[in-house]
């Protein structure tokens, strides 16, 4: 009975953090009932998470900017409007690859930087001022596609960007239909979580802070340890990692170090708690606006990339609703409405939901336009979710 009740306090105690997982889990579940086991096949999971890459990167950067109190509409024609310039710059001014996406990020940093100007220092509502930017940039893409309509980019090493997997270990003949490098990646990663896992544990009971009973701490080891093998073993059934997956990994990885480890990310996350105090406790916040909308330009940049390299080609369609998509997983996984709550891991979670309530229900056959009244309905569940913790912890 203690066990229980310590797991029943810990989930009340831990309701927005465990929440999405829940949700996840469930959804998943019913998806894979539904469509007798299609859902959870190795080759659905891999195409959901190469569809879920160009929306988790801006759910990433789209989670600090809500995080400090403003929003970014203009984040979706901005990735299609540079995956454009991608593809001209590959097919028309024949510049290799090595060249073109660092350029491209580039651009994606300036563009932000102009949006954060607009905001720290002319003091236009971020929600006016990225407007302006979603019109702008959805007349850019349309004036550089204006004569083709599309751009088809024939550079094999752009497109695997989106479409290509990582490589096998060459001479294993063993597990021939398994990917062996998967594997080891993910028994890798298990073994660096369960490391981190001790050594935090071990530092917070250094400080005295309050650490999770050992039963429960164990059976967490256990739980999210099954978890990452048990994705890792279905990828490993389907050509196993691709690199839109690890270029989503290495961003989540970085900007979760960044809004947890650091000063910097201490000051972002103040910032949203109270303006006012972060900066009479000398914290710049303009510096930190124009940190956080260049960062997010940036993340635009690489989603851009993703999707045009997925295509393959350059669209005048490209980046629509993105942005909505982008801050519904920041919701759904988490963000707070008011600022100062939110994690990034949390961003990629709420990624996942969007995108696997789109999955399902395309295997189900349901209507598009029930699709978007199940997604409206599953944002609102998480704003009112939002409010209702918040107000419960008043």
């Amino acid at each position: 009975m203690s066990f229980i009740k310590d797991i029943q306090k810990i989930l009340q105690q831990n309701i927005r953090e465990y929440g999405m997982f829940i949700a996840l889990f469930v959804i998943m579940a019913i998806f894979t009932a539904t469509t007798d086991g299609i859902f959870i096949s190795s080759r659905n999971i891999s195409n959901l998470l190469n569809q879920t890459g160009y929306i988790a990167v801006l759910a990433v950067g789209m989670t600090l900017v809500i995080v400090i109190r403003h929003i970014d509409l203009s984040v979706g024609f901005l990735a299609g409007f540079l995956g454009a310039v991608a593809a001209i710059a590959l097919v028309s001014w024949q510049l290799p690859v090595i060249v073109v996406i660092p350029l491209v990020l580039l651009f994606g940093v300036l563009a932000g930087i102009i949006t954060g100007f607009l905001v720290a220092q002319m003091k236009i509502p971020s929600f006016v001022a990225t407007l302006a930017g979603w019109l702008i940039y959805r007349g850019a893409i349309l004036l550089v596609t204006e004569s083709t309509g599309t751009i088809i980019i024939p550079d094999d090493t752009f497109n695997a960007i989106g479409n290509g997997y990582v490589p096998d270990i060459p001479g294993l003949t063993f597990l021939p239909e398994v990917h062996k490098l998967t594997l080891l990646l993910g028994l890798i990663g298990i073994i660096f979580y369960v490391y981190n896992e001790i050594s935090s544990r071990s530092k917070k009971q250094a400080y005295k802070f309050e650490v999770l009973p050992p039963a429960i701490f164990v059976l967490k080891l256990v739980f999210v340890s099954l978890i990452i093998g048990g994705i890792t073993w279905v990828l490993a059934g389907y050509n196993g990692l691709s690199w839109t997956v690890v270029i989503v990994l290495i961003i989540v990885a970085l900007y979760d170090f960044i809004a947890s480890k650091t000063v910097l990310g201490r000051h972002i996350y103040a910032i949203g708690g109270n303006p006012d105090a972060a900066e009479l406790s000398g914290i710049s916040v303009k510096r930190l606006i124009y940190v956080v909308f260049g960062s997010m330009g940036m993340l635009s940049a690489l989603s851009g990339i993703l999707f045009t390299a997925r295509l393959q080609s350059a669209t005048t369609t490209a980046g629509t609703l993105f942005e909505l998509d982008a801050i519904a997983a920041a919701y759904v996984g988490g963000v707070s409405a008011a600022g100062g709550v939110g994690k990034v891991m949390g961003s990629i979670i709420g990624a996942l939901v969007m995108t696997s309530l789109t999955s399902g229900m395309n295997l189900m056959g349901t209507g598009i336009s029930y699709q978007y009244i199940v997604r409206g309905a599953v944002l609102a569940a998480a704003v009112i979710f939002d409010v209702a913790t918040r107000n419960r912890g008043k």
